[in-house]
């Protein structure tokens, strides 16, 4: 089986993770996507996150109607920071009749190269390309890689942090989230102040 791993801290995830999700489930040669719920990404600060158990309950009522998308909370049991590299070693060890690929905006793969051991990721693992609006320069060694694979997405330009800046602002956040995700965000009172 084909496995797209979407990773991403999803606090919270936005109808905008589930457009790309699906997309990258039905209109690419990937069997599932696992959105992959991130504790602590190196790059972000710890303290602007919601537990990790309710970004990991939000991506579960965000996906219940999507038989193709799969929650993941594999980094959970895993050393932190984590990084994708190590991520996808345990990966290939627990499930090793699955395939595992990378799914990612355009914007990441410009900074690709400062990746933790990004070179044998993209020697052991297909990479799945989403495009974003000023994504920059491309690296050349990118362009025409045969492991990376560019798919012709939505491009959606939306993200967690303006809507955090949003709902922390009294504004109507409604049609940027599943309604069910919307209901527990606004039942939980998150990121109000």
């Amino acid at each position: 089986m084909k496995i797209g791993l979407y990773f991403g801290t999803f606090n919270p995830i936005h109808i905008g993770h589930l457009i790309i999700a699906n997309h990258m489930a039905e209109y690419s040669s990937l069997d599932q996507i696992w959105m992959v719920v991130t504790p602590h990404n190196p790059h972000k600060q710890k303290n602007t996150l919601l537990d990790d158990y309710h970004r990991l309950h939000m991506v579960h009522l965000a996906t219940e109607d999507f038989p193709k998308i799969k929650p993941s909370d594999i980094e959970f049991k895993l050393p932190q920071p984590n990084y994708t590299v190590t991520t996808l070693a345990y990966l290939q060890e627990k499930y090793p009749t699955h395939e595992f690929s990378l799914i990612m905006g355009e914007d990441n793969l410009n900074s690709f190269h400062k990746w933790k051991n990004y070179e044998v990721l993209l020697q052991n693992h297909d990479i799945y390309v989403y495009p974003r609006i000023n994504s920059g320069e491309l690296d050349n060694q990118f362009a025409n890689h045969p492991k990376i694979h560019r798919v012709g997405a939505p491009v959606i330009e939306l993200s967690s942090t303006f809507i955090r800046e949003s709902i922390k602002n009294g504004k109507n956040v409604i049609p940027m989230l599943p309604n069910k995700v919307w209901e527990y965000v606004e039942h939980n009172l998150f990121y109000k102040k």
